[in-house]
């Protein structure tokens, strides 16, 4: 049958996939910071060290994958991106633990706007009137999700600073989009060599502030403690620090094999998944608010997305390769989408 053809299954893994990796990502990660809370810098650094071990073990099997040379030079031009990587993902990570896994989608809901936000400033360029009512429909989604609720218990109202988190991870996401497309060109064009600079260059600069965080002192004091669970802090790295870079390769799949359509409704898929899963595991409050937030903020997101798939190119910037990072962690593949959609529709423009 026409339905079990090769090309529809592969979407189908692909997508399966995509979803899997990025759902065990978010709820795993939670569970270890839920367990430890006092350690986000060090469970970032493991997630990063365990990245640069799994690409290097990547290239020692395969001959198609390389390790870039390290170049004082290549490292000062790619210092920006790393910057604003490492300290976009420690802003995603103290939200993640200091909000609900199901709201965390609402925190960080300001990705699209501050993307089309940041990327017209780059590019000095305004954005189609379409677009701005999609940026709208998704900001108005957000302030909907973080408007003060009387049914909501003390315990389940998230905090002023967790908020300040959600949107500085979403600004800096949305920088980091739009870096990545000058980066490309000072490794090869290749993404596996960015993936390696922006892992290992986010470890190098992390790790002073875990020290200065007094972390490996919080974990030996941890370690000395009957009442933590250590399994939970080990085993969250090793599972988080694989899935990491199996969603780095999953959300380049999903964007090379499926459609940005296809792509996105998969994320809106996940984000219905990852709400009813926090609900069931983590037992979070959904708020007919919440879920009405959560609705218009994907709504909105679909609404561009279908707007830059049928509408005319736009004319590309100077130097921007056409290919995506590989590097990147969780919460940051939508935007890497809607990137590849504007290099893609170049190429056939």
């Amino acid at each position: 049958m026409a339905f079990f053809d090769s090309e529809r299954l592969k979407v189908a893994a692909v997508v399966t996939f995509y979803m899997s990796s990025a759902l065990i990502m978010v709820f795993v990660n939670k569970a270890v910071l839920n367990s430890s809370p006092d350690l986000p810098l060090l469970f970032l650094l493991l997630q990063l060290l365990i990245a640069v071990v799994l690409l290097h073990a990547t290239a020692a099997a395969y001959d198609k994958v390389k390790i870039p040379k390290v170049e004082i030079e290549v490292a000062k031009k790619l210092f920006p991106v790393v910057a604003v990587n490492i300290v976009g993902l420690v802003f995603n990570t103290l939200c993640l633990r200091d909000v609900e896994a199901s709201f965390f989608q609402i925190a960080r809901g300001l990705v699209l706007p501050l993307t089309i936000a940041v990327s017209s400033l780059y590019s000095r360029s305004s954005p189609s009137r379409m677009v701005l009512v999609s940026a709208t429909i998704v900001t108005l989604g957000f302030m909907l999700g973080v408007a003060p609720s009387s049914s909501l218990p003390v315990t389940a109202i998230p905090s002023t600073l967790s908020l300040f988190y959600g949107v500085l991870s979403s600004l800096f996401i949305a920088f980091h989009a739009v870096l990545i497309k000058y980066s490309l060109p000072y490794c090869n064009n290749s993404t596996i060599e960015l993936a390696w600079w922006t892992n290992a260059g986010s470890a190098i600069l992390i790790f002073p502030f875990v020290i200065l965080h007094g972390e490996p002192f919080k974990l030996y004091g941890l370690s000395q403690s009957t009442s933590w669970n250590s399994t939970t802090f080990i085993w969250g790295s090793l599972v988080t620090g694989l899935f990491g870079f199996l969603l780095c390769v999953a959300g380049l799949l999903s964007i090379k094999v499926t459609s940005p359509i296809t792509h996105m409704f998969s994320s809106a898929a996940r984000s219905v998944l990852q709400t009813a899963l926090g609900v069931w595991i983590f037992g979070d409050i959904l708020t007919v608010n919440r879920a009405i937030s959560i609705t218009v903020i994907l709504g909105g997101t679909m609404l561009y997305t279908w707007i830059k798939s049928t509408g005319p190119a736009s004319p590309p910037p100077p130097k921007a390769p056409a290919d995506v990072e590989l590097g990147n962690r969780e919460g940051q593949e939508e935007t890497t989408v809607l990137w590849q959609m504007e290099e893609d529709k170049d190429e056939k423009k």
